[in-house]
């Protein structure tokens, strides 16, 4: 007779791993808006209804649970807009992907706020650890856009001769400059500006072949 899986006991996580789990999420909501700097374990002990002493237990130190905030922040940085994009081609269409990923996020980011951008004002003169998180974290996500336009070279989607670091440093570029544009300066149409650049980007890096009718015959007259 098959075995019946309602039958087998539910696992989960030990009420210990649990209680973490929250505390991190507590405070990586307490980050995006008072940033890493306002974190406490008095705030979040607070936010979570946990004594301070239980919160302590878990982190040891405030700068500890700061670290352990800017890592959770990337690992669902990299589950929202990078782990997706490898599904698609590689090339363009995964570079695309990531950067459209990457658009979505920030289109919430601007109402609750961007970590690393956050972060890296904080703490850009700041040596210590959480600079240290924060630097990891944040090359190794360049490391990736600069990986997907290296490969869109590499299938001959862009110019063999296309710098592939100006290309990924423009890219990021045009995320700051949305946070800034947005987030700070609420100037309408800024997403969609942000999008044209990519476009823009793309457009004066593709190989010849991969240029549409109208964008060859431009870049013909212009030479």
């Amino acid at each position: 007779m098959p075995e019946n899986h309602l039958d087998k006991p539910i696992r989960t996580a030990p009420k210990g791993q649990q209680t973490r789990a929250v505390v991190i999420d507590a405070a990586l909501l307490l980050a995006t808006q008072i940033g890493l700097e306002g974190l406490s374990i008095g705030a979040v002990a607070e936010l979570t209804h946990m004594s301070k002493s239980g919160v302590f237990a878990h982190f040891g130190s405030r700068e500890e649970l700061q670290i352990s905030v800017v890592r959770e922040y990337h690992r669902r940085f990299e589950q929202e807009v990078f782990f997706p994009a490898l599904a698609v081609p590689r090339g363009l269409p995964r570079l695309r992907a990531m950067f459209g990923n990457w658009m979505k996020r920030t289109s919430i980011e601007i109402d609750s706020g961007c970590l690393y951008i956050s972060g890296a004002t904080e703490f850009d003169d700041r040596p210590g650890p959480v600079r240290d998180a924060l630097v990891e974290s944040v090359s190794a996500w360049q490391a990736a856009v600069n990986r997907a336009v290296v490969q869109a070279k590499e299938e001959g989607h862009l110019r063999a001769n296309a710098d592939e670091r100006q290309i990924a440093f423009e890219i990021h570029g045009l995320i700051l400059a949305l946070h800034y544009e947005a987030r700070f300066l609420r100037v309408p149409g800024s997403i969609e500006r942000v999008m044209a650049g990519f476009e823009s980007i793309v457009v004066r890096n593709a190989a010849p072949a991969r240029l549409p009718v109208r964008s060859r015959l431009r870049a013909k007259t212009a030479a």
